[in-house]
């Protein structure tokens, strides 16, 4: 069992590692193989566009009957969704169940030695200053030219970036500041101290598994609307109490408490979680957010500016320090119960 010192010794450690000396070498980083195993699935899962719509037409071409059209997608639908569960979950059992016996072998260690090692464990399932990095470097490049800009945001999302303006590539890069404080930081660290290794590691899996399989419709010639419904609903689970964490973090870190307002701004996207981290950045920032023919956040704030990413990149890392004295606080008080 792990000592309340080694989980605080353990985040500090992972802490100093990602803002000294950053993300291990893809060859070993856990969040890379993730990724590798999940695309070798996907190609498994979700069928092709071209090649889905070829399968189901030929199949209703050999029915008699034209009713059977409904049994017949049906059963492709069936097909694609359980195979995408069961590949979630072969993977997913795994790694919580590897974690789980590390786990029992460092809590043998003294409780400095399970800090250590824990916090070096810890730091490939959370990233800040890369992300820190890859959003302030969105402005850099636009001081030197749009197309810089919109090459620099495509690092960062994985919408259409071509067709944006100046302030629409700033929106992006604040936004996906603002989900990823969540995806990235809060909950990573939330299921640690709850889980610890185990948890963090399966929320660091379903948390790529949507970024990779989440998709209604076509991505990449595949597609993934049913493929990757189970990866979506449970990344929606597990990040569900980081984003509201992190979103009344950032109203803390200003001395403010959220209102009625964040609610029906979070209301506004698709997502159950990311509006909630991203209302609260346009709330508190008094600024406009949105994503063309999806959403608006805060639709009566100013236009994004030169001077809105720092002021972005300020407040999560306020919020960031607020979590940490929240833990800290957490921490102390289980040492003396």
């Amino acid at each position: 069992m792990y000592l309340a010192e080694s989980i605080a010794l353990a985040i500090v450690i992972s802490w100093l590692i990602d803002r000294y000396l950053g993300e291990p070498n893809v060859a070993w980083h856990p969040v890379v193989w993730m990724g590798h195993y999940l695309n070798y699935c996907g190609q498994g899962i979700a069928p092709k566009a071209s090649e889905a719509a070829n399968e189901v037409a030929n199949e209703v071409e050999n029915e008699v009957a034209k009713d059977e059209t409904v049994k017949i997608n049906i059963r492709h639908i069936a097909k694609q969704f359980l195979t995408g569960v069961l590949a979630w979950l072969f993977a997913a059992i795994l790694l919580a169940w590897g974690a789980l016996q590390l786990q029992h072998m460092i809590a043998t260690l003294a409780w400095y030695w399970q800090g250590i090692l824990l916090g070096v464990l810890l730091k490939p399932l959370f990233s800040w200053q890369m992300l820190r990095d890859e959003v302030v470097a969105v402005e850099t490049a636009l001081q030197n030219s749009l197309n810089a800009g919109r090459d620099q945001l495509a690092r960062l999302v994985s919408r259409e970036v071509k067709q944006l303006q100046a302030h629409e590539v700033r929106e992006s890069a604040i936004e996906t500041l603002a989900e990823n404080l969540n995806d990235s930081v809060i909950s990573p660290m939330f299921w640690f101290v709850l889980a610890g290794l185990p948890g963090v590691l399966l929320y660091r899996f379903a948390n790529t598994a949507d970024a990779m399989w989440g998709y209604r419709g076509e991505r990449g010639g595949r597609i993934w609307t049913w493929a990757g419904k189970w990866a979506a609903h449970a990344d929606d689970f597990l990040s569900w109490p980081g984003a509201r964490f992190s979103a009344l973090l950032m109203y803390l870190s200003r001395a403010q408490f959220p209102d009625c307002r964040l609610w029906r701004e979070a209301k506004k996207t698709s997502s159950p979680n990311g509006g909630w981290p991203m209302g609260a950045m346009a709330l508190i920032l008094n600024i406009r957010l949105s994503k063309s023919g999806v959403y608006i956040l805060n639709v009566n704030g100013t236009e994004v500016d030169h001077t809105h990413i720092a002021l972005a990149v300020g407040l999560c890392e306020k919020a960031i320090w607020w979590w940490f004295g929240s833990v800290g606080l957490f921490l102390f008080g289980i040492h003396w119960i």
